[in-house]
């Protein structure tokens, strides 16, 4: 493919998004275009996932913590001021005041749960492998004990409810393009290069100058913003918030999505998740109609196991698909050297 060609595809990625969220918006009920926005915001948190995990060779299951702060951060600060006071008595008076629109309270999310991310993981990444992933499970535990006792704050098990719908699919899908546009650009270049490398060989990786914790801190750090700013889309998609919804299940699914993308490719995670959100809904009337609750997490996880067993690496690997990767150019004036002829043997 002829360097550029990577561009017509992407933009012909864009126009067809944009045109279905479009005909979304226009056609679809609002029971639809809910779960068209769910498996946008599945696909932010899968794409992060994928970087963060993927690259560097970390088994974290810390996202649903993170959509946690970034979901009740963004839905307070949003949250009509009318009905601050008896609903959420122990804010401090300057917060109980604000209602900021959707886009900064979104922010203050995403940074909210960028430091959670960067507090917890000085101590926990030092972890490897499974026990890494407990810890990380710990952190969902102790931000939902939190927010279960922070009634005054939080409205703890009852959940906070009456949330504005602020959410729409036009910013499901910017949201969704920013994310995939800053983990490609960063897994393409040499940030990208280093992760990789201490995912392959953390000592052949130091001794070319990597620093290891910086590296992985950070890539924790870039995706726990992103699961933050998912959070906040997803309150104000759903309207209501509640500690139970940000569990080990969707810990399991959102690992599900990555590995069967393909660990550390971007678009396989994305396309992962879409399928899956869609298929989930789909069989949702069979599953009531056969009475066999509890069907699609059960086929979700035969879809697992059957990736693991066919597909170890996932559907892409940690590679993209050609069509949207720059083609190679070629080294200045290589082709310009003359070839060495053939030289007949003297023996």
């Amino acid at each position: 493919m002829s360097l550029g060609n990577h561009h017509l595809a992407w933009g012909a990625i864009a126009v067809t998004l944009a045109g279905f969220v479009w005909f979304a918006e226009a056609e679809l009920s609002g029971f639809g275009r809910t779960v068209v926005g769910f498996a946008g915001i599945y696909a932010m948190l899968a794409v992060s996932l994928s970087f963060s995990n993927g690259l560097t060779g970390l088994f974290s299951l810390g996202h649903p913590a993170f959509m946690l702060v970034g979901g009740y951060v963004s839905a307070i600060l949003t949250f009509p001021a009318s009905r601050k006071g008896f609903m959420l008595p122990a804010l401090p008076e300057w917060l109980a005041d604000v209602e900021w629109p959707l886009f900064p309270a979104t922010l203050a999310g995403a940074l909210a749960a960028t430091v959670v991310a960067l507090v917890a993981g000085f101590p926990v990444l030092r972890l490897r492998g499974h026990y890494l992933a407990v810890a990380t499970l710990g952190l969902i535990i102790i931000l939902r004990v939190v927010v279960n006792n922070a009634d005054g704050l939080t409205r703890g098990a009852l959940g906070l409810n009456g949330i504005p719908r602020h959410t729409d699919l036009w910013w499901v899908l910017g949201w969704l393009a920013v994310t995939l546009l800053v983990c490609w650009r960063l897994k393409h270049s040499s940030v990208g290069r280093s992760l990789m490398a201490v995912r392959e060989n953390e000592m052949a990786a130091a001794c070319m100058g990597v620093n290891r914790a910086r590296a992985r801190l950070a890539a924790f750090a870039l995706g726990a913003f992103f699961a933050g700013a998912a959070g906040a889309l997803w309150a104000h998609l759903l309207t209501n918030l509640t500690p139970g919804s940000f569990g080990i299940m969707l810990a399991f699914m959102l690992v599900v999505m990555v590995v069967i993308g393909g660990s550390g490719s971007l678009v396989g995670a994305a396309l992962a998740a879409i399928v899956i959100t869609l298929a989930a809904e789909f069989l949702r009337p069979l599953e009531q109609a056969l009475a066999v609750y509890g069907l699609v997490p059960i086929l979700v996880a035969v879809l697992l196991i059957a990736t693991l067993l066919l597909r170890p690496h996932g559907f892409f690997g940690s590679a993209e698909p050609r069509f949207l990767r720059p083609a190679a150019a070629p080294s200045p004036g290589a082709g310009d050297l003359p070839q060495p002829e053939a030289q007949e043997n003297p023996r």
